[in-house]
C-alpha cells in the first residue's frame, strides 16, 4: 500500500508469484519478438499488457503492471545471484542473449543491406551519399500511444544532425513563395548541408512507410513552414520539402542517425541500471526494517515469557499458602505422628503478600529496567530456597524443618577447620590488613597461591605470582571475566548440564549469554558413557551459535564437573583446548573440586600440569577454597592467566570484588601449612566424602534408582524419571515440590539446563544424622509419588469396570471425605488480623482442578502435580497474548492486578 500511495496505481504490487507462474512469465518475456519490441520501443506498457493477456489465457490472472514489476525484481535477483531453479537461470540467460541480439540488430537495418554496410564502414557497391533505391529505407517502429498518453501530451524527443545551411533556409523560403522545379530541388539538396530533425514520438507506422522513404514528421519542420501560408500553400510545398529532406538523410545523415540511436539505447541501458541500483537499495532498506521488526518481536516475546514466569510464581505461592495446616500435618505424620501439629512452617504463619496487599513484587519506579530485572530475577529453585531459609532444620529447635541436600557445600569437616582456625597463628593483625590493598590481592597471598597451585596441580615449572588474581569467590571471577572478555550480547560456549548459577554470574552485570552444548543421558554416536563431551559436539554447537548470530568468545569447562562428577582425562582436555585454539576462543577452566576427588580409580590432572598449553594467552584456570577447603563462607577465589592484558583488566575490577585483609592472611596461613593439609585435613576429608558417597549410593541401589557413579564432588546425579507421570519438565518440577513438601530440598535437572527431564542432584556431604533423615524423607516422597501413580491407574480401571466391589466404594468414600475436607473454609492468622478465604468455585477447563479464589480442590491429583499441570496449561495457551493489560505511561503492572485479571477471565 505504501508504493500505491507514492507512485500511484500504475506501480501497485500483485500477490505472490508461484514458481510455475514465474517460469511461465519468463518463457513469454524471453522470446525474441518480445525482446526486440522492448528494445526498439520508447514506451513498452503495451508489451507487458500483451504478456499479461497471454498469461490470462493460460489461467494466470496478472496485470501488465504486475508483470513489469515482477520482471524488474527477477532481473535484480539475477544480478544478485540469488539461489533459484536451473530453469529460472536458463530463461534469464535466454532473455539476455535475445536482448543483446535485438539491441545490435536495431541499429543496423535502418535501410537496405547495401546502405547498412556503408554505415558500419564495410565495402559496398555504392559510394557514401549515393541515393538509395526505393524501398530500401526501413520503417522505424514506435509505440502507438494510448488515449491517456495522447491526452497527457508526451514531450517530443528531437534529434538534430548537422547544422542548417543558410542556402537551404533561403531555398525553402523561395519554395514557399512560388512553385519550384524538380531540378531546383535537386540542386538545393546537393548544395545544402545535411539537416534532419526527427521526433521519434511522431514516427508512427502512418507517418513512415517504405514508399515514402525516411519520412519526417511535419511537426519537426521549421516553424516558418508550419505557421506561414495557407493550407493550400502547405500542400503545394510538402512534396518538395519531403523530397529534399529525404535526399539529405540518405546522402549525409545515415551515420549520424545511427550514432544517435545507439546513444539513445546506451542512455536507456544506463537508466535501467540506475533503476536497478535504486531498487536494490530499496530492498536492502526493507530488509533492515524487517530485521528491526524481528528484533522488536523477539524482545516482546522475551518480556511475555518473563511476565508468564512471574505470573506462574505468584500463583504457585498463592496455592502453596492455602495448604496451611493440612499440608503440615500430612508432611510430618509420616515422620513423627505424635508431634505433627506442634510446629507450622513459616510460610503457613504469614499471610500471602498477594492477599494482604503488602510486599507484592512489582516494578519499582526508583530502579532502572536493569535494576528491576535484577530485583525480580528468580531462579527455578528460588521458591525452595526461600522456604529453606525461613524454615531450616535444627535437631533441637526445629526438628521438622527443611533439610538442604540441594546446595553443594561440604559440611563434613567443620571440626577440623574449627581447630585449625582457632590456633594463635591465625589471630594476627597488621596495619596493612586494614588499609587499601593491591586489588589483585596482597602479594603474600598471591605468592602462596602460586606455590600451592604449582605443587597440587603438578605444574612442570613454578607458576608466577604476577599471573594470579584474587577475588571474593569464583562467582565474582566469572562475572569479571565476562566483563573483560565479552561485549554485551556476546556468548560463552558451555556444555549442559552445568552449574546453573553461572548464568547469573555472567549475565546480571555484563549481559553475556550462554550457548549450551547439549549432553544426553543416552550415549549417541561415538559416545562410550552418558553425558560424554566430545569435540564433535563442540563443533556442532559452535556452528549452531553462528547460525543464530551469536558471537562466541570463550568456552567454559568444569573439571571435575558439577553436577555430573565427571573427571576429564588430560587427553580429553588437550583436545578441547586444541578446538578452542583453532577457533580463537578463550577457555575458562573451573577446577574448584580438584582436591575433592575421593575415588582412587579417578585420577585428576589439572591443565596447569600439561607440558605445554595449546594457547596459553587464552587459557585461564580458576580455583577457590569454597569446596576443597569446605569454606564457602570465606569467599576467596583465584584465577591464573598468563595474559597480562587480562590481569591488568581484572585489576581494575578488583575494587568491586576485593577480599578483606585479615581473610587474605588466614588463607595464606592455611596454604602455607602443608603438614596440616597433607597429614590431617585432605586425607580425612577424602575419607569422609567416600563414606558418605557409599551410604547414599547403597540407598539409591535399594530403591532401584539409576545414577552416575563418579568419584568427585559432593553430589550424585540420579535419574528419577520413572517417578514422572509424563516426561516433561513441568512434571519434574512437581516431583521437586513433592520433595519440598516432605521437608527435603533437592536440585532438579532443569536448574542445570539438563536436556532430559527427571534428573536430580543429591548432596551427600552432610552430617550423618541429617543425611540419614534426608534420605528417609526422600523415600517418603517417592512412596507418595508411587502411590499417586498407582491410584491414578486404579481409577482408570474402575471407570472401565462397571461392577465395583466394597473396596472400591470405600476408596470413593475416602476420596469424597478428602474433597470435603479440602473445601472447608480456611483462615490464615497474621500478625495483625485474620484473612478468611471464601470457597466460591471458579471452574476451569480441566475437570480435575478448580480455583477457589486462592484455594484448590484436589479431586484426583496432589496439589503439587496440579501446580505443574496449571503451569503447562498457561505455557501452552495464548491467553497472555490476547489479554495483555494496557497501562498508562510510566506505570507498571502489579502481580495483584494480573492475578485479578486472570480470575476474571476464568469466570467468563
Amino acid at each position: 500500500m505504501h508504493l500505491i500511495h507514492v507512485y500511484g496505481k500504475k506501480y501497485e504490487r500483485g500477490s505472490n508469484w508461484s514458481e510455475p507462474e514465474v517460469l511461465e512469465l519468463l518463457q513469454i518475456w524471453s522470446d525474441v519478438p518480445v525482446q526486440t519490441e522492448l528494445v526498439t520501443c520508447l514506451r513498452n506498457q503495451h508489451v507487458f499488457n500483451r504478456i499479461a493477456s497471454t498469461l490470462r489465457q493460460k489461467g494466470i490472472n496478472r496485470t501488465g503492471d504486475q508483470c513489469r514489476e515482477k520482471i524488474k525484481k527477477l532481473k535484480l535477483e539475477y544480478k544478485q545471484k540469488t539461489l533459484r531453479s536451473a530453469r529460472y537461470y536458463e530463461l534469464m540467460e535466454r532473455a539476455q542473449s535475445n536482448r543483446s541480439a535485438a539491441t545490435s540488430g536495431s541499429t543496423l537495418p535502418l535501410w537496405g543491406g547495401t546502405v547498412a554496410n556503408q554505415m558500419i564502414g564495410l565495402q559496398g557497391s555504392e559510394a557514401p551519399g549515393h541515393p538509395p533505391r526505393a524501398g530500401e529505407i526501413l520503417e522505424i517502429k514506435t509505440e502507438v500511444m494510448s488515449s491517456d498518453d495522447e491526452a497527457a501530451g508526451p514531450p517530443e524527443m528531437l534529434y538534430e544532425f548537422g547544422p542548417v545551411d543558410e542556402e537551404d533556409e533561403t531555398g525553402a523560403e523561395h519554395k514557399n513563395a512560388g512553385p519550384n522545379t524538380e531540378e531546383q530541388a535537386e540542386m538545393d539538396g546537393e548544395q545544402g548541408n545535411t539537416h534532419v530533425i526527427c521526433s521519434p514520438s511522431d514516427c508512427s507506422d502512418q507517418n513512415m512507410t517504405g514508399s515514402s522513404g525516411a519520412g519526417v514528421s511535419p511537426a519537426t519542420a521549421p516553424m516558418a513552414m508550419r505557421d506561414g501560408g495557407s493550407h493550400g500553400d502547405q500542400e503545394g510545398v510538402s512534396g518538395s520539402f519531403h523530397q529534399r529532406k529525404r535526399r539529405r538523410v540518405v546522402r549525409g545523415g545515415d551515420g549520424v542517425l545511427s550514432s544517435a540511436l545507439a546513444g539513445y539505447l546506451s542512455w536507456q541501458q544506463t537508466a535501467e541500471e540506475r533503476f536497478l541500483a535504486l531498487e536494490e537499495a530499496r530492498m536492502q532498506q526493507e530488509a533492515r526494517a524487517e530485521e528491526r521488526r524481528e528484533q522488536q518481536e523477539e524482545r516482546r516475546a522475551k518480556q511475555e515469557r518473563e511476565h508468564e514466569f512471574r505470573l506462574m510464581s505468584m500463583l504457585t505461592r498463592v496455592l502453596s499458602s492455602t495448604r496451611g495446616t493440612e499440608d503440615q500435618s500430612a508432611t510430618t505424620s509420616r515422620e513423627m505422628p505424635s508431634s505433627s501439629q506442634t510446629l507450622l512452617p513459616n510460610s503457613a504463619k504469614a499471610v500471602p503478600s498477594m492477599l494482604c496487599g503488602v510486599q507484592t513484587p512489582q516494578y519499582s519506579s526508583y530502579l532502572s529496567r536493569r535494576g528491576n530485572s535484577m530485583r525480580l530475577h528468580q531462579g527455578i529453585l528460588q521458591e525452595g530456597y526461600n522456604q529453606y531459609h525461613a524454615n531450616k532444620h535444627d535437631e533441637n529447635s526445629n526438628p521438622h524443618g527443611i533439610i538442604n541436600l540441594g546446595t553443594s557445600e561440604n559440611k563434613l569437616c567443620f571440626d577440623l577447620l574449627q581447630k585449625r582456625l582457632m590456633r594463635p597463628d591465625m589471630l594476627h593483625i597488621e596495619p596493612a590488613f586494614l588499609q587499601y590493598p593491591d586489588w589483585k590481592g596482597h602479594s603474600f597471598l598471591r605468592e602462596e597461591v602460586a606455590k600451592f597451585l604449582s605443587d597440587y596441580c603438578c605444574s612442570p615449572k613454578p607458576l608466577k605470582p604476577k599471573n594470579v588474581v584474587v577475588m571474593n569467590g569464583c562467582g565474582s571471577l566469572f562475572s569479571a571475566l565476562a566483563a573483560t572478555l565479552c561485549d554485551p550480547e556476546d556468548a560463552f560456549l558451555i556444555p549442559s548440564p552445568f552449574y546453573g548459577v553461572i548464568t547469573e554470574d555472567v549475565g546480571l552485570y555484563s549481559s553475556v549469554k550462554l550457548h549450551h552444548v547439549p549432553l544426553y543421558s543416552q550415549p549417541t554416536g561415538s559416545d562410550v558413557r552418558p553425558f560424554q563431551l566430545t569435540v564433535e559436539k563442540l563443533e556442532n554447537s559452535l556452528k549452531d551459535a553462528k547460525k543464530e548470530g551469536l558471537n562466541i568468545r570463550a568456552l567454559i569447562l568444569l573439571n571435575p564437573h558439577n553436577p555430573l562428577g565427571e573427571v576429564y582425562s588430560s587427553e580429553e582436555m588437550t583436545s578441547f583446548l586444541q578446538f578452542a585454539k583453532m577457533h580463537r576462543l578463550h577457555v575458562i577452566i573451573d577446577e574448584i573440586y580438584m582436591l575433592s576427588v575421593f575415588n582412587e580409580t579417578d585420577t585428576f590432572r589439572s591443565v596447569l600440569s600439561l607440558d605445554g598449553l595449546p594457547d596459553p594467552q587464552r587459557t585461564h584456570v580458576m580455583w577457590g577454597v569454597s569446596k576443597d577447603f569446605a569454606m564457602a563462607g570465606m569467599r576467596v577465589g583465584v584465577v591464573y592467566s598468563e595474559n597480562r592484558d587480562l590481569v591488568q583488566a581484572l585489576d581494575q575490577l578488583g575494587a568491586f570484588h576485593g577480599v578483606p585483609g585479615p581473610t587474605q592472611y588466614q588463607m595464606a596461613q592455611l596454604l602455607r601449612d602443608r603438614d596440616w593439609l597433607n597429614s590431617e585435613f585432605l586425607p580425612k576429608n577424602r575419607r569422609r566424602l567416600k563414606e558418605a558417597h557409599s551410604y547414599l549410593t547403597e540407598e539409591l541401589k535399594k530403591l532401584d534408582i539409576p545414577f552416575l557413579h563418579r568419584g568427585a564432588g559432593f553430589f550424585i546425579w540420579a535419574d528419577l524419571s520413572k517417578y514422572l507421570k509424563e516426561k516433561t519438565f513441568a512434571e519434574e518440577l512437581s516431583v521437586w515440590r513433592c520433595f519440598l513438601k516432605h521437608k527435603v530440598l533437592l536440585s532438579c535437572g532443569q536448574a542445570f539446563c539438563c536436556e532430559s527431564p527427571g534428573w536430580f542432584r543429591i548432596i551427600f556431604a552432610e552430617q550423618q544424622h541429617k543425611l540419614q533423615l534426608g534420605v528417609q524423607r526422600i523415600k517418603n516422597a517417592l512412596e507418595e509419588l508411587q502411590d499417586s501413580s498407582m491410584l491414578k491407574t486404579q481409577r482408570t480401571t474402575d471407570k472401565q469396570d462397571d461392577s465395583s466391589g466394597a473396596a472400591r466404594r470405600e476408596d470413593a468414600k475416602t476420596i469424597d471425605e478428602c474433597k470435603n475436607q479440602t473445601l472447608k473454609t480456611s483462615s490464615v492468622q497474621t500478625k495483625h488480623d485474620t484473612v478468611r478465604i471464601k470457597t466460591e468455585p471458579v471452574s476451569l477447563a480441566d475437570e480435575n482442578f478448580v480455583i477457589l479464589n486462592g484455594q484448590s480442590d484436589i479431586r484426583s491429583e496432589s496439589l503439587d502435580s496440579l501446580i505443574g499441570t496449571l503451569r503447562q496449561q498457561i505455557r501452552s495457551s495464548d491467553w497472555l497474548e490476547k489479554n495483555k493489560p494496557e497501562l498508562a505511561a510510566g506505570k507498571d503492572p502489579t502481580q495483584l492486578d494480573v492475578f485479578t485479571d486472570l480470575l476474571e477471565k476464568a469466570r467468563k
